[in-house]
């Protein structure tokens, strides 16, 4: 049972942060120290998912749910919020950004995105800093007007210019079903495979002197 096995994990995280008989390195973390791992669990994910290995993917998943189980009882701890707390949270914001499957609001993909969107614009907001990539498909994709990609493509700036050219392409991979990161992962893979260009992105960077 999923609730079961769910409180011996909570079990597992009191006993490993226990003062007196818990792990001297769980003991050490703080959110601070694991935002590290969080990032790592979720590459760890991704490279699982592209290995197309059911049994890997399920245990790398259960690497990044143990990030979100050591930072909840940290949080506990310290008064901030429970597991129950991310929970109920999630829970709301699932319902809240599907009124087409729990309320009466239209189902039809373009309204779908124009309420996900504004709910989304109503809830708290904090700065993220996301790699250059990532952010990059969020903003291409997000255009309401792709013909502005055009005019900057027209830019005196040259380094505005090949940014626009580059966001035109990260759109149409996106618009395509790809996800631009991981399109980009399997081209750099295939070229490294063939053994057609210098490897590591140090000897890239060696053959433009910098």
């Amino acid at each position: 049972m999923i609730g079961d096995d769910l409180d011996r994990l909570v079990a597992l995280l009191t006993r490993l942060r226990d003062p007196v008989r818990g792990c001297p390195w769980d003991l050490a973390q703080d959110h601070a120290s694991l935002r590290p791992y969080v990032v790592e669990e979720a590459h760890e994910v991704v490279a699982a998912i592209d290995a197309g290995s059911p049994d890997a993917l399920a245990s790398e998943l259960g690497d990044l749910l143990l990030q979100v189980l050591l930072h909840s009882r940290i949080a506990e701890e310290a008064g901030e919020f429970t597991l129950s707390d991310v929970m109920s949270k999630l829970a709301d914001k699932l319902v809240r950004r599907h009124p087409h499957v729990f309320a009466d609001a239209p189902s039809d993909l373009a309204s779908i995105h124009e309420k996900w969107a504004e709910v989304k614009a109503g809830e708290p907001q904090h700065k993220t800093i996301l790699p250059t990539l990532l952010a990059a498909r969020k903003v291409a994709a997000s255009l309401r007007d792709p013909s502005v990609l055009e005019k900057l493509v027209a830019s005196a700036d040259s380094d505005v210019r090949a940014g626009a050219e580059l966001l035109a392409v990260i759109r149409r991979s996106w618009d395509a079903g790809s996800d631009p990161e991981i399109a980009l992962v399997k081209a750099m893979e295939r070229i490294a495979d063939a053994g057609i260009a210098d490897a590591g992105i140090g000897g890239a960077e060696g053959s433009r002197g910098a």
